[in-house]
């Protein structure tokens, strides 16, 4: 799979820019996105439950920043290359400083009226989508990389897809986020992440 992504890198690359470009503008001329209609009659109108509930605020408990340090942490002591550990880290604070420079510039209010959480700062992109995409995007990479045994590496690539999709939903059914901001922040840090993996690999610092 990841040798694919890599022959159509830069078909890749265009598309992604073409639905943030599209997207971008219809949130900047405040235009409404039927995209953004359909999740919130989907994950808000017809899955919310008491108990779905429970495992979307749990999920926005174990994304948030303390636990995704925490998480970093044990990464740099698990792995004994500290030059290619640190690499996890630093993506983690680029992809951060890109998210807040973009919601200062695009200023979209979040939306209002069906939150279960509360939360400030602006809604476009996502914060979430983007910099779990960037982290276990990059985990992805590495563990497609440097991972020899077949069934571990299957397992942990899964799981960091799994946990990507999760948070990217939790945060449309939370009501903190509109459908678009998740895709939009998606798709930024999967053309960031391309980038960041090149720049990576033509100093020999991965695989």
């Amino acid at each position: 799979m990841l040798e694919k992504i890599k022959k159509y890198k830069i078909p890749i690359i265009i598309i992604l820019t073409l639905i943030i470009l599209i997207i971008t503008l219809r949130v900047i001329t405040t235009e409404e996105l039927i995209i953004d209609t359909m999740a919130y009659n989907l994950f808000v109108e017809k899955l919310r439950s008491p108990n779905l509930n429970k495992v979307m605020l749990l999920v926005a408990t174990l994304s948030n920043t303390p636990v995704t340090v925490i998480f970093i942490i044990v990464l740099l002591i698990l792995i004994k290359d500290k030059k290619k550990a640190l690499t996890i880290p630093a993506n983690l604070l680029l992809i951060t400083i890109i998210n807040q420079i973009l919601k200062l510039i695009i200023q979209r209010p979040r939306p209002i009226g069906y939150r279960l959480i509360e939360i400030g700062e602006y809604s476009f992109p996502s914060g979430h989508a983007m910099t779990s995409m960037a982290l276990y995007g990059f985990l992805i990479y590495l563990s497609y990389k440097l991972i020899k045994n077949k069934n571990l590496k299957i397992f942990f690539i899964t799981a960091c897809i799994l946990i990507i999709i999760i948070i990217g939903i939790s945060r449309i059914y939370l009501g903190v986020h509109y459908c678009s901001d998740v895709l939009a922040g998606w798709s930024i840090s999967i053309i960031y992440l391309i980038i960041y993996i090149n720049i990576l690999k033509s100093h020999k610092i991965i695989p």
